[in-house]
């Protein structure tokens, strides 16, 4: 099956030597257009044209049902000096089944799923399909314009993270009860826009094999999972749920993939898409397989896949999955396990590298898209830009609140005056980094119990417990997200096997709590005090930081125009305070917008309102007066 010359002779012309070199650069952002299983029409005839990178292969074929499998049927062309095979394929049309046939060096034959196909198989199958998303109509024009000229680091912000395999589950047969992207995009949007998350965050949408993985060992990188259905339809929820005005956020898993024998691992037989020394190349925590970031191709692959999610399927932003474990070069790995860089540190500098020019390329693109990142430790400049020496993204999980959060919400009220501090400790560094605040399905599972089970105190101390918990976080400077079934106390761990427990929400507890939630998400996107500025210190100031024996908070957030400012009260303990001075910044009256017992205070309904009253109270010339009850919370609004 080796190349002969009349083989090198006969070229397509479609991968060309511009093609080449850029591909080889690492700077070829469309590569996903010429690498793949493509419908064209070559010489005449309409087909389809398939193109793989295999660099180390003795040869390659296509195979599929057309040719019953049969590696010496459809043999590919090897372009010269670049790895790449081609081969055009008349008559066939979009719904083929095919891989690639790889034949090593030592003669071995490997079927390969296409690192580019658009489209795979349900699983347990693992071939490709071809397919085309060309003739997909958007209707989004309206959001694509407005997403150019909103700056997103002084936008409102609050997203709901969706595992979409166990959101919700019809009672059929059919791939376990899976609803469609079309059936999820219909009562998803309809549930954000009422509960008032601004974006969706769509978990495992990459093409998986494994459920248990939850979409973090990905085998298809270009192809949307097809659990849920075609990538049209994937297009259709998205195009939907820009119309209903919501962004689409994708989780992203450019940090390592899964050693699955049709995936991308030993791709032609050798390390090819991983470092080939395993001591950069696995990880050992994981047994996964790590990219080789040195290697312009693999970046290219990956950088090019990012953009394939923003402009073809005109994804709002990707959730870049384990960014720690990309930047050390040590991570998960005990010593000798790893391979220092050039200067002796623990920085993987080729994975710098990669960011940097991910996220300058986004950027430049100008189209607003967002880049996040979970990075769980103290990495400097992670969302400054790489021209002053930081990474690039938009936003950072800030890890550290949400570790310091839970562990302050879980105690025994008693104890958390010992512990004041770590409800605080968010504010000594909150200005460092474009920080979102997260309460993410990883705080869920793993014996970690669910978010209303973390709570301390019997049944109803668990919901009053959360209501000020997420109040402290509304107004705690980051944007926000929460996972699904935090906002109506889902009891259970998250298990992606199952649906959500929606029927809770017909339960008094449960939906007084949900309707909370709603309420302090329609006022997050109601005020810009609460997002205009979530990285400055002019939009937020102390009241009180120190009332550590009572652990009760207070504090301003100030809107850019320093009008429609909120204070904030919470109280932290089932003590009632009937009557808490506050101190406040200036006279006036002052509104209250929401409280624990009640609510927002909505329309024709009569909120109260606090006249300030000139006498210092927490270091403040003037203050007001109020009943908190236990456990008791108030956003007041004054200007």
């Amino acid at each position: 099956m080796a190349v002969n010359n009349k083989q090198a002779q006969n070229t397509t012309g479609i991968i060309t030597e511009v093609d080449r070199y850029l591909f080889g650069e690492g700077t070829h952002y469309e590569i996903y257009e010429k690498l793949g299983a493509h419908v064209v029409t070559y010489r005449g005839k309409s087909g389809i044209y398939f193109a793989v990178w295999a660099p180390h292969a003795a040869s390659v074929s296509v195979v599929g049902d057309f040719n019953n499998w049969d590696p010496d049927a459809t043999p590919m062309t090897c372009l010269e000096t670049s790895g790449i095979y081609e081969v055009f394929v008349p008559g066939l049309g979009t719904g083929e089944l095919y891989k690639f046939a790889i034949t090593t060096q030592t003669g071995k034959v490997l079927f390969k799923a296409d690192p580019y196909a658009q489209y795979a198989e349900f699983r347990p199958g693992t071939a490709s399909i071809t397919a085309d998303t060309s003739g997909f109509r958007w209707s989004d024009d309206a959001w694509m314009k407005k997403r150019e000229t909103v700056n997103p680091r002084e936008a409102a912000m609050s997203i709901y993270e969706v595992h979409l395999g166990s959101w919700k589950k019809k009672n059929r047969e059919i791939k376990e009860g899976y609803y469609t992207y079309k059936e999820a995009a219909h009562e998803l949007a309809d549930y954000v826009k009422d509960m008032g998350y601004t974006h969706v965050e769509l978990m495992g949408i990459a093409e998986h094999p494994f459920d248990g993985s939850w979409g973090y060992q990905v085998t298809g990188y270009y192809a949307p999972t097809s659990r849920y259905g075609t990538p049209d339809e994937f297009m259709y929820f998205i195009n939907y749920m820009h119309k209903k005005g919501i962004g689409v956020i994708l989780d992203w898993v450019p940090a390592h993939f899964p050693r699955d024998a049709h995936g991308l691992a030993d791709f032609d037989g050798q390390a090819l898409y991983e470092y080939a020394d395993p001591k950069k190349g696995e990880h050992p925590d994981w047994g996964t397989k790590v990219f080789d970031y040195e290697k312009h191709e693999v970046s290219n692959f990956l950088i090019a896949n990012a953009l394939y999610w923003v402009d073809r399927f005109h994804v709002d932003g990707l959730r870049v999955d384990a960014v720690a474990s990309m930047l050390y070069l040590d991570y998960g790995r005990e010593d000798g396990q790893w391979i220092a860089n050039k200067y002796g540190g623990n920085q993987n500098l080729e994975a710098i590298e990669f960011f940097r020019h991910l996220n300058s390329v986004v950027r430049q693109r100008g189209h607003g898209a967002m880049v996040i990142a979970e990075e769980s430790t103290a990495w400097p400049l992670v969302t400054h830009d790489p021209e002053d020496g930081g990474l690039g993204f938009t936003f950072k999980w800030n890890m550290g609140w949400m570790h310091d959060f839970l562990e302050y919400m879980k105690l025994d009220p008693y104890f958390r005056k010992f512990n004041h501090n770590k409800m605080t400790f968010g504010l000594t560094y909150f200005t460092s980094e474009n920080f979102i605040l997260v309460l993410s399905h990883d705080e869920v599972v793993h014996l970690k119990c669910s978010m209303i089970n973390k709570m301390p105190g019997l049944y109803e101390d668990k919901f009053a417990n959360l209501k000020v918990g997420y109040t402290f976080m509304l107004g705690h400077p980051g944007k926000k997200l929460l996972f699904m079934g935090q906002d109506f106390g889902q009891l259970h761990e998250w298990d992606e096997k199952v649906s959500l427990d929606w029927h809770l929400t017909n339960e008094d507890t449960h939906k007084d709590l949900q309707n909370y939630v709603r309420d302090l998400l329609h006022i997050y996107q109601k005020y810009p005090a609460l997002y205009e500025s979530d990285d400055d210190w002019d939009g937020f100031s102390w009241i009180n930081a120190n009332d550590g024996d009572r652990s009760i908070f207070s504090f301003v957030r100030y809107s850019k125009a320093h009008k429609q400012n909120l204070l904030f009260v919470c109280n932290f303990t089932p003590v009632e305070r009937p009557d808490y001075c506050v101190g406040v910044p200036k006279r006036g009256n002052y509104t209250l917008l929401l409280d624990n017992e009640h609510g927002m205070y909505r329309g024709r309904e009569k909120a109260p309102v606090l006249r300030a009253v000139k006498k210092e109270c927490d270091g403040q010339p003037w203050s007001i007066k109020l009943p908190l009850p236990a456990y008791g919370t108030a956003i007041l609004r004054f200007s």
